[in-house]
């Protein structure tokens, strides 16, 4: 195998594990490096010290009841009790709501940030590595991205690694219809067996039709959407390489903007959680049935919304471990989505109001991410 083909598959381990390449392989199992907060992916590094602190004391003001004059879709959130957060430089057309104090049963603090699509524009910032080449471009804090760009709301957003000197995205991104990074095309667990996934993105083509899908790059001519995933196992033996026709009919990506990550959590307004499809679970995986912050964008089944999700998790404030891959998708549908994307959690999970932190970041700080997905009003 390659230098190169063994990165791409050491990425498997990597693009959500928390660590840079320093971990070791031993007795067929990974060992994570020990020191959370590296240039890395973040599902499964825990925080060193978890807080009892209560939330920050400089979060904005809440409404309790929901002020009138929220639109339909924002009114359904505040009355399952999303408080809605007051912030005065946000455009028209974004509304920031605060979880109540649990989902699903759960201690939780979580942010969403619902958009208006008539009013708001949905964009990418990304490195550029298509086919997961690496390059020297560095990976940036959500907080350099507003320095940046001043966006009104910023996620964190795919998956990603750093090795030799080099900085890899592992999950798609497009940005005014110019491909910036691509899903990573296989997965492995003992660089031996590889095995070819279909893995979740979230398009938005150039008549503003919006959608979950599951994709596979192979050359900027071969690069293929999916209405289903490939169904992949680690429990079964690799099937075929994805083309035009496997796993389906495919077409091709022609999307003005889109985020790809994984695993798809809702399609066609059905709890998908292709995971397992995707080659999420098992040690290689995101800790997908364990609790943890985590990152999430959906869409409303018209296209008419769109809803940015981050929730904290790892005991940051005292009793809130996080949510499961299930819990998200049961959260996302409850607030309306019809399609939704799981994004890179854990030590990478952030959003950002106007450049103010809204949850506590599992690693104690921000981390230096490969993607980030932003709102702002369409005439900015």
């Amino acid at each position: 195998m390659t230098r190169h083909n063994f990165l791409l598959s050491l990425a498997v381990l990597l693009l959500a594990a928390g660590c840079t390449g320093a971990g070791k392989q031993q007795g067929g199992s990974y060992i994570f490096p020990d020191a959370p907060g590296d240039q890395t992916s973040g599902e499964p590094v825990l925080s060193e010290d978890p807080s009892a602190e209560e939330p920050s004391a400089d979060e904005p003001s809440s409404g309790d009841p929901a002020p009138e004059g929220l639109c339909e879709f924002s009114q359904a959130i505040a009355d399952q009790g999303w408080k809605l957060q007051e912030y005065k430089t946000i455009p028209d057309g974004i509304d920031i709501f605060r979880s109540p104090d649990k989902l699903l049963g759960k201690p939780e603090i979580a942010y969403i940030a619902v958009a208006d699509l008539s009013k708001v524009r949905f964009d990418v910032w990304c490195i550029k590595d298509v086919g997961t080449q690496g390059t020297s471009e560095a990976f940036k804090t959500p907080s350099k991205v507003y320095e940046d760009g001043k966006w009104p709301v910023i996620i964190n957003a795919g998956f990603f690694f750093a090795d030799g000197g080099k900085y890899y995205s592992a999950s798609l991104a497009i940005s005014n219809s110019e491909l910036l990074s691509t899903n990573i095309n296989y997965a492995s667990q003992d660089w031996v067996t590889v095995w070819y996934p279909t893995r979740g993105a979230l398009l938005e083509d150039a008549s503003g039709s919006i959608q979950t899908c599951w994709t596979y790059f192979i050359s900027a001519n071969s690069h293929y959407m999916y209405q289903n995933p490939a169904d992949n196992s680690w429990d079964k033996d690799p099937l075929k390489t994805p083309s035009a026709s496997f796993p389906e009919k495919a077409s091709k990506v022609k999307a003005v903007t889109g985020i790809g990550g994984g695993p798809v959590l809702l399609k066609d307004g059905e709890i998908r959680n292709t995971y397992v499809q995707e080659l999420f679970n098992g040690p290689s995986g995101i800790l997908c049935e364990e609790e943890h912050p985590r990152t999430a964008i959906g869409v409303s089944p018209d296209d008419k919304y769109m809803v940015l999700f981050v929730c904290e998790g790892r005991q940051m404030t005292s009793g809130v471990q996080g949510l499961t891959h299930a819990d998200l998708a049961q959260v996302m549908l409850d607030l309306g989505c019809g399609d939704a994307l799981n994004l890179d959690g854990g030590g990478s999970t952030c959003m950002l109001i106007d450049g103010q932190e809204t949850i506590k970041p599992s690693d104690g700080h921000q981390r230096a991410v490969a993607s980030t997905v932003m709102l702002s009003a369409i005439d900015d």
